[in-house]
């Protein structure tokens, strides 16, 4: 970890740039991670992000025809996102921002109900509770919310294991608490000047809970660049809470997949929380609502463009001798898969209208049910208008 003033180390990387197997020296103390993992997974990772980009596509042309509200791309950040979704265990809990669409996939979430709650049918989207959305909860469109959320979480796990092994001590200080299982939180750079997010980390220091923040730093927070919030690489934000912490090349998904699997299993296994700053790019808008050629250089797009997560594997699995049968039939049956979603979300009945007063509160109250009759009111006006003035 470097001191204050010190130079940093240069980001943990396997692939290169033109997907080369070369690793960083920083990438040394993590190779023994990526032992067991073969080309059919590589070849699986791939298959991950390639999808997740054709419905990506798909939904963001939707949200142009008008048929969702608003559409959060993850275009460029796949490869961070698979990484860290294939490295973590199903006992670990996941906690979304609103762009971890890949993540979502891998744990099981149909990609269908994620853009159920986008198009405005759902409050939430799917069902944490049900084990096959793989402990993966809710996007949160509050800024830094989940960090909070996932901090919680995750000293519940501790405490769990505590009162399992009956440990009733909290002194400052103490070692950890193996729990088995870990908690994995997702956001960006700009929340990472919430003060939620630093809250999170004292909490997360301070108990050991069994945690993993991710940052994926994609450069732009809306419109303002990292470097106007931040003086520092993010992760030494980290390092000055005692949480371990590095910086990754958040666009090659064996790095990511490397350190995220050494982070989360120093966290089930009792060593406190870490830190993974990975550092992507976010290639298209923010939202569909936004226009970054507003306030970001073409060129440096073109040179992220250069960098695409999908093209730097293909060119190392295409080295490894995947020949390009692989490639086109992964690219049209994601093609198919992106398309079939679209109908399915174009067929999604619309919800009842009383569906959005329904969990406000927990018990009934008269604030809900003064804007419930009103709405009752209001429909009630249209009744009998139908070919009035014929």
């Amino acid at each position: 970890m470097p001191a204050y003033g010190a130079a940093d180390p240069e980001p943990i990387r396997f692939l290169d740039a033109e997907g080369r197997y070369a690793p960083s020296d920083s990438a040394a103390e993590f190779a023994a991670e990526l032992d067991g993992v073969g080309l059919e997974d590589f070849k699986a990772w791939y298959r991950d992000m390639v999808e997740t980009r054709a419905f990506d596509t798909e939904c963001t042309h939707l949200q142009r025809q008008g048929q969702l509200a608003l559409w959060v791309p993850s275009v460029g950040q796949e490869g961070c996102q698979v990484g860290l979704a294939r490295a973590s265990e199903p006992q670990d809990t996941i906690f979304p921002a609103y762009r971890e669409h890949a993540v979502a996939k891998i744990r099981g979430v149909p990609l269908v109900k994620v853009a159920a709650l986008f198009r405005g049918l759902t409050h939430g989207g799917w069902d944490v509770n049900d084990p096959a959305n793989g402990n993966f909860r809710l996007y949160t469109l509050v800024l830094g919310a989940q960090t909070q959320h996932a901090t919680g979480y995750a000293l519940g796990q501790l405490l769990d294991a505590k009162h399992r092994a009956g440990d009733t001590s909290m002194e400052p200080g103490e070692a950890g608490t193996a729990t088995g299982e870990a908690t994995m939180v997702f956001y960006g750079d700009g929340t990472s000047s919430q003060g939620d997010a630093n809250e999170a980390m004292v909490f997360a220091a301070s108990y050991q809970t069994p945690e993993v923040f991710v940052v994926q730093n994609n450069r732009w927070a809306i419109s303002v660049p990292v470097t106007r919030q931040s003086r520092t690489p993010l992760y030494r934000r980290a390092l000055g809470f005692g949480i371990r912490s590095v910086q990754i090349d958040g666009n090659d998904p064996l790095a990511a997949y490397a350190v995220g699997r050494r982070f989360l299993r120093l966290a089930r296994e009792g060593n406190g929380p870490g830190y993974i700053e990975a550092l992507t790019y976010r290639i298209g808008a923010h939202t569909t609502s936004d226009d970054p050629t507003r306030y970001r250089e073409e060129q440096e797009l073109r040179d992220w463009e250069r960098r695409d997560p999908i093209d730097r594997l293909e060119a190392y699995l295409r080295e490894q001798g995947v020949e390009d049968d692989f490639f086109a039939d992964v690219r049209a049956g994601a093609d198919r898969d992106a398309k079939r979603i679209r109908d399915e979300i174009l067929a999604l009945p619309a919800p009842e209208p009383d569906s959005m007063f329904a969990h406000v509160y927990a018990e009934e109250h008269p604030r809900i049910e003064e804007q419930r009759a009103w709405l009752a009111h209001y429909e009630a006006s249209f009744a009998g208008q139908e070919g009035a003035g014929a």
